[in-house]
């Protein structure tokens, strides 16, 4: 690690590894380790207990990711609460939030702007768009796109493997266009597409495609007339 801006503020017990930069007035928490390949932008705020540029790990079973990008690139203006992990590969845009115990996994895009919210997790290979809410506890299964302006509720499930294991299955999240808004408790099935503007109830299972503009309720959802 090269010499750190004079702006910048750190906890007690910092770690930071070599190969790190880190921009003008950042404030780093107590106990947070920042790993080789980070970089944090200027006026960024890193809570406590926080571990940032983890390396994937694993054993044969479980997939790589799909790019080889070897940084965690945090931009200017963002906030990071406690207990957040981060891993290398991915790139978190300007002003967003992410609360307490958050996880965010590697090859994963995030938007200016956009909220995570505690204890939400978010896998790998999946790109979330600018000024969008996934709220506490939501689950954002791997390779999943979420477009600009998505609203997603409390405790929201995905899953991309309609075959859970069984046999092989190209692993494809959901898609959720611009605008939607996904109920609490909604479960969302393996490589279906929300359409723009869509609502999503709460509690509905999405078995299937949804078109733009309408509302889907139930299990399994349907149009509400």
């Amino acid at each position: 690690m090269g010499n750190l801006p004079s702006s910048v503020k750190l906890g007690r017990h910092v770690v930071i590894e070599e190969n790190v930069i880190i921009g003008e007035n950042v404030q780093i928490g107590h106990h947070t380790t920042i790993l080789s390949g980070t970089r944090i932008g200027d006026n960024a705020i890193i809570g406590s207990h926080c571990v940032l540029g983890i390396k994937p790990g694993g054993n044969k079973q479980m997939r790589k990711t799909n790019g080889q990008n070897a940084e965690l690139s945090i931009q200017s203006g963002t906030k990071i609460g406690n207990l957040v992990s981060i891993y290398t590969g991915t790139t978190i845009g300007k002003n967003v939030f992410i609360g307490d115990h958050a996880s965010i996994r590697e090859n994963v895009v995030i938007g200016e702007s956009t909220i995570v919210g505690r204890a939400a997790i978010v896998e790998l290979n999946t790109t979330i768009g600018k000024h969008c809410t996934i709220q506490t506890l939501a689950y954002v299964t791997g390779d999943t796109t979420i477009e600009d302006h998505v609203f997603i509720g409390p405790c929201v499930s995905m899953s991309n493997d309609k075959y859970m294991g069984a046999k092989p299955f190209a692993l494809r999240g959901p898609t959720i266009k611009e605008g939607t808004k996904i109920g609490n408790n909604a479960s969302l099935l393996p490589g279906i597409i929300i359409g723009k503007n869509a609502t999503v109830g709460a509690g509905a299972v999405v078995t299937k495609d949804v078109p733009d503009h309408i509302t889907v309720a139930g299990v399994p959802a349907k149009k509400l007339t």
